[in-house]
This record gives C-alpha cells, sequence and structure tokens, in this order.
C-alpha cells in the first residue's frame, strides 16, 4: 500500500489487530471472543458477557459470583468523587460530566500498563455517576446503591429508586450486551489511540467519551422514538408507513452503512422484545411496526435488502423502560465501556503508537 494513500474517514484501513470481536458487515455476523454476540443475549448475563470481553472466555460459577461482588463493590463512589458531582454545573450535560467526573478518577488507576481490574472498577462506578448526575439536574437526591441486584436492574433502580421489572431488566440486559463492543468504532479507536501514547485508561476512557459524546457516533435514536409515537397504535401502522413510502421518505431505522444483511444486533433484541410483548404494550406495538416496514420495503424498494437496524430496537428498549432521551447517550456509554477498557489493555499489551501521514494541501513558500 502506498504511503501517500489518503482514504477520507480511514474507511476500510485495517488499523489494529484484535482477537475481541468480529463485525462481519456483509454477511451480518457479529462475533465476541468466538461467541456469537446474538446468542448471548438468550441465556447469558451482562457480567458474562462482560467477563468474556475482558477474560477471552465465559466465567464459571465462582469466577461470576467472584465478578459480581467486585462490582458491587466498586458501585459506592468514593467521597471525593461526590464531592466532585456536587461541586459541578447542575446543568452541565451527562456526558460532559462523566467525561469530568472520570479524569477526577484517575489518580485511582494504575499509570501503566493498563489493568482489567481497574476496567472492572470504572465499569461498576459509570452507571452510579450518570444516575447521580441526573437526579441532581433534577432536583433529586442519589439512590443510594443496592448490593442485591446486578449490574442492570442497578442501573434502572439507580435512576428512579424504584425496582426495575423482569421484562425491563431483560430487555436493558440484551440491549446491554449488543452494544457493549464493535469493533473499531471511532470511540474505541480514541481510546486506542490514547492507550497507544502510554496514557492512563482514564485518560483513554475520557477520549472515547468524547469521541461517543459526538451526534454522529452516539446520538439517540429518537427519531425512531417519534416515528413510533406517531404511530401510536397497530391499527395506523400500515397507512402511516404507506404514507411515508409513497412520498419517497425514509423510514427511521431501517438500513445500516456497515450491515449489508440483517443487522445481528437487531435481530437479537427482536427476539427477545418479541418474548416480551404481552408484558409490554410499547414493545408490542414496535414488534408489530418491524414486520409491517419491512413487508412494505420489499413492495415499494424489492431487491434493496432494506432490515431494522440496531437502533429502532434500541429505542423500543429504551421507551420500554421510561429511558429519558437525555441518558440515551450516556446509557449506550455505560455499557461500551466494557468494550473499551477491554480494547485498552489488549493495545497495551503489544503496543505501537499510532502515527499515520497526512498530506499537505497548503502553499509552498517561493
Amino acid at each position: 500500500m502506498s504511503s501517500n494513500l489518503y482514504v477520507p474517514g480511514l474507511e476500510g484501513i485495517v488499523a489494529t489487530q484484535t482477537g475481541i470481536s468480529m463485525v462481519d458487515g456483509e454477511n451480518g455476523r457479529l462475533v465476541y471472543r468466538g461467541c456469537w454476540a446474538k446468542d448471548l443475549v438468550i441465556g447469558h448475563s451482562f457480567e458474562e458477557a462482560a467477563y468474556l470481553l475482558w477474560h477471552g472466555r465465559l466465567p464459571d460459577s465462582k469466577e461470576l459470583v467472584q465478578l459480581k461482588e467486585t462490582l458491587q463493590t466498586h458501585r459506592v463512589l468514593p467521597v471525593s468523587i461526590v464531592r466532585l458531582i456536587e461541586a459541578l454545573p447542575p446543568d452541565l450535560d451527562v456526558m460532559s460530566a462523566l467525561r469530568t467526573i472520570i479524569s477526577g478518577m484517575g489518580g485511582n488507576f494504575q499509570a501503566w500498563p493498563p489493568t482489567i481490574d481497574d476496567g472492572i472498577r470504572l465499569t461498576a462506578a459509570v452507571p452510579t455517576i450518570i444516575a447521580a448526575v441526573y437526579r441532581r439536574s433534577k432536583g433529586l437526591p442519589a439512590v443510594t446503591p443496592d448490593p442485591k441486584l446486578d449490574t442492570v436492574a442497578h442501573y434502572l433502580y439507580l435512576l428512579t429508586g424504584t425496582a426495575p421489572t423482569p421484562s425491563q431488566v431483560a430487555a436493558m440486559s440484551a440491549y446491554g450486551i449488543l452494544t457493549m463492543e464493535h469493533g473499531l468504532n471511532a470511540s474505541t479507536f480514541a481510546a486506542r489511540v490514547v492507550t497507544s501514547t502510554a496514557s492512563d485508561l482514564a485518560s483513554a476512557v475520557c477520549a472515547a467519551i468524547g469521541a461517543m459524546k459526538g451526534p454522529l457516533h452516539g446520538g439517540a435514536p429518537s427519531e425512531v422514538l417519534s416515528m413510533l409515537d406517531e404511530i401510536g397504535t397497530k391499527s395506523k401502522a400500515e397507512p402511516w408507513l404507506r404514507e411515508r413510502l409513497e412520498r419517497g421518505e425514509r423510514l427511521m431505522g431501517f438500513g445500516h452503512r456497515v450491515y449489508k444483511t440483517r443487522d445481528p444486533r437487531a435481530e437479537a433484541l427482536r427476539t427477545v422484545t418479541a418474548s416480551l410483548t404481552s408484558d409490554d404494550p410499547w414493545l408490542d406495538l414496535a414488534v408489530h411496526v418491524e414486520n409491517t416496514a419491512i413487508r412494505l420495503l420489499e413492495e415499494y424498494k424489492p431487491g434493496r435488502r432494506l432490515y431494522t437496524n440496531v437502533e429502532f430496537f434500541a429505542a423500543a428498549v429504551m421507551r420500554s423502560v421510561s429511558m429519558p432521551a437525555e441518558l440515551f447517550t450516556p446509557t449506550f456509554t455505560a455499557s461500551r465501556m466494557v468494550g473499551w477498557t477491554a480494547h485498552i489493555v489488549e493495545q497495551a499489551a503489544n503496543n505501537r503508537i499510532f502515527r499515520p501521514q497526512s498530506t499537505y494541501t497548503g502553499t509552498l513558500p517561493e
């Protein structure tokens, strides 16, 4: 490959090798450490999937208990971090606050090399930080962590102070597993670049949060929610969708830049949400809209293979648990913390600093 080759956005350029995940857009496959991501959603917990990404294998029962106990221990924030949260402007957005607070936690982590243990500690603390910052912005006191709840149920509990229903936990667990890792995306690349300089874990994660904060990467699936809100009932689905397609408008939540076939994350979320529709009218509506839209897309755009992407069911899941729109990206961040920290540790283990070249387009001196 010529050193002068310029590819905008590095699209299609291989920048690293990884054993963490494989994203196969042509065939619609997503693999976590040798396991199909879609299979992890059925029969495995958030903690088991996280252990897999961190350690390269699923845990045995003793290791799973130990991981859960470690996560529970580090949910409680140090007094210094609680004071930092209280010192921030109450109207500061959650992602900016999270970035600042994690920077403030940097001194608690090993400088180099970054460790899985520090990644676990950070993954445990982030949901508590998000909930505390959000509730403070609403004039509400922070909820005291509950050691009896697993990671996903505990996050929902911290936001409201009320234990979530089993169907809410199941839907959010599926979402969390399917969003915790997705190859060398913008935020993961940012984390690996910072790590390649031999910087610390907190600095690398802050870089990743900065990338995730951008609407082109971590933007909330609000347009999907707006579509489902406008449809409202099953009886309105087909006429509403037909009207949009007749006008040549795009249906939000269908089609994907990477996946040229069915998005495996959407497929897995569909399987989970379909099993919960009897418990949740909103999920029931979402599944009906999806089925109707795919049928109509094949009618109006034959051969285009436009299927549901992960944003469609992410929106449905978020709505089913009454997640405020301002917490969509922070919630995405809480699960992606697992993938980021796994990549940070992997980068450090076989490190070479990233140093791409640039092509000068300015003028030369006379």
